[in-house]
């Protein structure tokens, strides 16, 4: 009975907040916008303190928003269903791979046969490799890959929530490196195309964003890093000889990376051969399924498939739709155009704050295509160097940390299992401070030389 007073407690607690937001809103905002934003806050409330179980939240907006009047059904729902989701499927059934057949502890040991076997020298690692490979696949696909080894390498739990974190920041930190890298910054050269601007070359943005995605794996280690006991970690070693299976899952990753780097748009130089990046990941785990590999079977794993993170997803990107579809975009865009009075570095420090806050509630690669037209138009009318400024905004996307729905590595630590939401906002809040303070600052200093 105790059990049930407490969550009847977190849901009037969401309740009580979300009434809260609509009634400060509805003095800024219309009904339905008003509305939409108290939604917003008792649905990251109660994913905040578990009030409900995740999926459960996640499927509120279906009820929801129809019930306000803010999406129709049929709006709400298809964006459970969205390509990403299947991206999503079919790294998990690859996860799901690695760990059945323990490939990960093949993969593990040689991790730790490179960096000290400590923890603070294996968070450290795993941010840094998984920044690396992010910069050449995207930052969903990595963390797939490599949560698994998080998982196991200690059987320390608050151990695995830093190695899990590690991976999944150090995605979304590498994945700015290279203009390939992450979705945002796609969309950042697209319309810079648009508007006529001239491009960044490939090695330039690489030489740019360099020292802020090294500057932030540092940060996110240590901050991870802290109050660890350093001990070294002792794993008993495994043979160094790969079974069968293990092979064949080999082979099918190597397959993947070199499908997905292939298909990587390199411009000017390589258009990639167009294909989605949701089918492949799909394609690859449906083929586990498959003769010759047969590694997985469905009545055996499907269990597995944290389908909770797709629903995550699905409300994510609802809210993102939300937000375009009552026009709470277009109104908090007019706010920003009303701050160019601002001097230059605090109007680049506001939207910095605006987007990477604003993206935790709503999908970064929605919300840069809504908010650089706009972007685009205040720095127009401010004289501020125009690449500078959508390129801030564009890698402060990338740069949200504090909640499972504001980005898919977030969302895949949280389907460890070993990761909660409470300790994900307590390192995530620092980790977006110091993303937007070095994000002005290099750009402020380092990058208007260049751009100039």
């Amino acid at each position: 009975m105790s059990e049930h007073k407490e969550q009847f407690k977190k849901i009037g607690l969401g309740l009580l907040i979300g009434l809260g937001v609509f009634v400060l809103s509805f003095a800024i905002f219309n009904p339905t916008q008003s509305a939409l934003l108290g939604i917003i806050a008792f649905l990251v409330t109660l994913w905040t303190n578990e009030g409900l179980p995740l999926a459960v939240v996640s499927l509120l907006p279906i009820i929801l928003f129809p019930s306000f009047d803010i999406l129709t059904t049929k709006a709400t729902t298809a964006n459970y269903a969205h390509p990403i989701i299947y991206l999503f499927l079919g790294g998990f059934m690859l996860a799901i791979a690695v760990e059945k057949t323990n490939l990960h502890i093949f993969v593990a040991d040689k991790i730790l046969s490179f960096f000290p076997n400590t923890p603070r020298g294996m968070i450290f690692s795993l941010a840094l490799t998984s920044g690396l490979l992010s910069s050449i696949l995207s930052n969903t696909t990595t963390t797939l890959l490599l949560i698994s080894i998080a998982l196991f390498i200690t059987e320390d739990i608050k151990l695995k929530l830093r190695f899990a974190l590690a991976i999944a920041y150090g995605a979304s930190v590498g994945g700015i490196l290279t203009p390939i890298g992450t979705p945002p910054n796609l969309i950042l050269l697209g319309i810079m195309n648009d508007k006529g601007l001239e491009a960044i070359p490939f090695l330039q943005w690489i030489w740019m964003v360099a020292p802020l995605s090294f500057v932030m794996i540092i940060s996110v280690s240590l901050l991870l890093g802290l109050g660890v006991d350093n001990r070294p970690i002792h794993k008993e070693k495994k043979r160094d000889i790969l079974d069968t299976s293990q092979k064949k899952v080999l082979y099918i990753l190597g397959g993947l990376v070199l499908v997905l780097l292939i298909n990587a748009p390199i411009k000017p130089y390589w258009s990639g051969l167009g294909l989605s990046e949701a089918g492949i990941l799909l394609g690859t785990g449906l083929l586990l399924f498959m003769p010759p590999f047969n590694i997985l079977d469905w009545t055996d794993d499907k269990a597995k498939i944290p389908y909770r993170i797709m629903f995550l997803f699905g409300a994510g990107f609802s809210i993102a739709k939300a937000f375009s579809g009552t026009g709470l975009a277009d109104e908090v865009a007019s706010y920003l155009i009303s701050m160019t009075t601002l001097s230059p570095i605090l109007l680049l420090f506001a939207v910095a704050f605006l987007i990477t806050f604003t993206t935790e509630i709503t999908s970064n690669t929605a919300l840069i295509s809504i908010m650089l037209p706009v972007i685009y138009s205040v720095a127009e009318q401010t004289g501020i160097n125009t690449t500078l400024f959508m390129m801030v905004a564009t890698l402060c996307a990338s740069y949200a940390f504090m909640l499972p729905i504001a980005t898919p590595p977030n969302a895949i630590a949280m389907s460890s299992g070993v990761v909660d939401v409470k300790s994900m906002i307590r390192y995530g809040a620092v980790l977006n401070l110091l993303g937007i303070f070095f994000i002005v600052i290099i750009a402020e200093f380092f990058w208007k030389g260049i751009l100039t």
